[in-house]
Order: C-alpha cells, then sequence, then structure tokens
C-alpha cells in the first residue's frame, strides 16, 4: 500500500476550524476558549508545541479578534513554521517577562472561558491570579464535540490510517506466534505500523491466554503457547489522524467454547455496526452490543464501554456508552468494540474504526472478523 504523506492542511482549513470553534463558544455562552498544547491545539493550528513545559503556551480565541497564540520566545520560530501560523497572531514572551499579565489583556476580566482539559493548573492559577473575575471549564463539559465531526480530508486521513493498520494485521497473521513472548509479536506490530506510514504508534497490546482477560494488557514476558487465545489491539498516528483496531487470533485450533466466545463478539460487533445511523443516541450503539453479549449469558463479563471517538488523538468524544444521548451526526468517528473478559482464562475483543455517512456506518477497518487460526 502507498505510504505517501497526505497533502498538508493550510492557513485556511486551520482558521475556518477556528472560526468554528468560536462561534460554537459564543453559541454555548462562552467569552472564548483557551487552548493549551495537545489536540485541541493540534486540531485548530496545526501546532504541536512540547506538552510538558512550565511555559506557558496558549491559543486564545475569543469573538471579534483574531486568534491570538502566545508562546515562549525560544519556541516562537517553531510557532511561526506551522501550518496555521498565518492564520492567527503570534505573541512571544521571553523569560523573566510574566506571561500571565501579557495574555490578561486578551481576555473579558468577567468572562467564563472554556479550557483543554490537559491545561496546566499552573497556567490557569496564574491567569486567574490577574483576573479573578474570569470562571472557568473544561471543553469536555461545555464543548464535547469541538473535534468530533470530521471534513471530507480529515475522513481521508482516518481512512489512510485504518487501511495502514489493516495492512500492519494482514501481515502479522504471517509470523510465528507459538514460543514467543507477547513484546516480541508487539515490537513486530510496531515496525509494521511504522512501514506503511505510521508517523507514531501510541500501543501494541498483546494479550495471550489469561492476559487477553485484561483489556489494557501491557505486552510483557508470557511466551505465547499452543492454545492461546491471542488479543491484538494497535494503532496510532498516521498523518496526525489515529488508527485503531483488534482483532482476536488463536494459536492452533480453538475449543468450541472459545469459538462461541468469539462468534458472541462478533455479533455484537456486527449487530453495533448496523444500528449506526445518524440521529440515535450514542448509547444506543452501546445498548445493541451489550444486549447480544447479555442474551448469550457473557453480560457481567463485557466491562467497558462499546467505544470512543478517533481524530487527531486515538481516544477522543463522542463515546459510545450508556448516558451518552448526543446523537449521531455524519462525519463522526468512532471505535465499536465489544468484548468479553473471563478472568483467569481469556478474552476477546473485536474492533473497527467506523465513521457515520447520511444513512447509516462506514467501517474504516476491513479485515476479517472471524476467528484467525496462527501458529
Amino acid at each position: 500500500m502507498s505510504t505517501i504523506p497526505a497533502a498538508p492542511f493550510t492557513a485556511r482549513d486551520y482558521r475556518a476550524r477556528m472560526d468554528r470553534a468560536v462561534r460554537a463558544a459564543a453559541e454555548s455562552g462562552l467569552a472564548g476558549l483557551l487552548i493549551a498544547p495537545g489536540p485541541d491545539m493540534a486540531h485548530l493550528t496545526g501546532y504541536r508545541p512540547p506538552a510538558d513545559t512550565e511555559r506557558l503556551t496558549l491559543l486564545v480565541l475569543t469573538p471579534g479578534q483574531d486568534p491570538v497564540l502566545v508562546v515562549p520566545a525560544l519556541e516562537a520560530h517553531d510557532a511561526a513554521a506551522a501550518a496555521g501560523a498565518d492564520a492567527l497572531t503570534l505573541r512571544d514572551w521571553k523569560d523573566g517577562v510574566d506571561p500571565y499579565s501579557l495574555t490578561a489583556p486578551l481576555l473579558d476580566a468577567r468572562g467564563r472561558f472554556g479550557v483543554s482539559d490537559n491545561t496546566w493548573a499552573l497556567h490557569l492559577l496564574g491567569l486567574q491570579r490577574k483576573l479573578p473575575g474570569i470562571t472557568c471549564a473544561a471543553l469536555s463539559d461545555v464543548l464535547p464535540m469541538l473535534r468530533a465531526v470530521k471534513d471530507v480530508a480529515e475522513l481521508e486521513r482516518l481512512a489512510a490510517a485504518g487501511a495502514a493498520a489493516d495492512a500492519t494485521y494482514e501481515e502479522i497473521l504471517g509470523v510465528r506466534f507459538a514460543g514467543r513472548r507477547e513484546s516480541e509479536v508487539a515490537a513486530d506490530l510496531d515496525a509494521l505500523l511504522r512501514k506503511h506510514g505510521h508517523s507514531q504508534v501510541d500501543f501494541t497490546i498483546v494479550g495471550s491466554g489469561p492476559n487477553g482477560a485484561d483489556p489494557h494488557h501491557e505486552a510483557g514476558e508470557r511466551v505465547i503457547g499452543d492454545g492461546d487465545m491471542v488479543v491484538l489491539d494497535f494503532g496510532g498516528l498516521k498523518d496526525g489522524y489515529g488508527s485503531d483496531t483488534t482483532r482476536t487470533v488463536h494459536v492452533g485450533a480453538p475449543s468450541a467454547e472459545e469459538q462461541r466466545v468469539h462468534d458472541v463478539v462478533r455479533e455484537a460487533q456486527q449487530a453495533a455496526f448496523e444500528a449506526v445511523r445518524p440521529g440515535i443516541a450514542c448509547q444506543e450503539v452501546d445498548r445493541v452490543a451489550r444486549a447480544v453479549i447479555t442474551r448469550a449469558g457473557y453480560g457481567e463479563w463485557f466491562i467497558h464501554r462499546t467505544g470512543h471517538g478517533i481524530g487527531v488523538t486515538t481516544h477522543e468524544p463522542p463515546y459510545m456508552v450508556e448516558g451518552e444521548e448526543r446523537p449521531l451526526v455524519p462525519g463522526m468517528c468512532f471505535s465499536i468494540e465489544p468484548g468479553i473478559y473471563l478472568p483467569e482464562r481469556f478474552g476477546v475483543r473485536i474492533e473497527d474504526i467506523v465513521t457515520v455517512t447520511e444513512d447509516g456506518g462506514r467501517r474504516l477497518n476491513n479485515t476479517a472478523r472471524e476467528l484467525a487460526v496462527v501458529g
């Protein structure tokens, strides 16, 4: 498959996103948005500064003002080179200068602001010392769908990331599992994802035998043996957008019980996919998958939500979980990943990324969902 990078987003693309964000903030009664380094900033500007620095970097979005990026002087060159830099104003500050005094005049002194979830408390408290009248709310509370609906170019990148993950799965079926450590198979997954164009690998879960009953098992030194069920969950970023897929394989022929559990999970995953359409609540996708597993007698061993959104990160809103009543909208992208986890025995999970279309859903992962037998 091709690993040619996608065409870059332009300053115009990023300005359109920032303008939409400002409109959404105003419609929610906010005076503006304060965006810290992380996925929100990457989505809105194309800039990915270090997220672990104690120096203030902050994108300020307010109605009636051009976007302003407050940035340390030693990072200003990199910020100016970002794709969205021409769509905003840079204000840099040098060590020894109070960045909160520089930022405060940009804000309504009595306004309510949406703030990126990952904003350092150090920075938020620094602003509140200068502007004690402001109030803040987490973006996940006030604008949880900020990045949820993808445009055509974003969908193309997500589809390419999904295809790269599919190619990785097809190749991993040809490697030896029996007699090798989980960590060795995980390393194979990492290498294959990079081979197929991923610039970042976020996770390579390899859960063999009883380790498969832990949904977030870290690949370890357990040696995979004949008769093991093996959960493979892997993904990362390709051209800035995420992949995430899970398939469960078996070393040698499975038992009747193992095959039945896999069949139940596959049925649940298919039913949830068929339920996807505009207008239904996110929680309905979860309910459909859960109902299949519960009817089969395994309900107590389906211990996580059915899905999560994906975009510039591999986990973001919307979430397919009980209590999430927001409706599905064309352009939303999320995982459908039911599972059954039998403690101390084995686990099964099947996961595809799905996007909502005008009349249903489209899978971005298209490898076989039947239980594959490996050697």
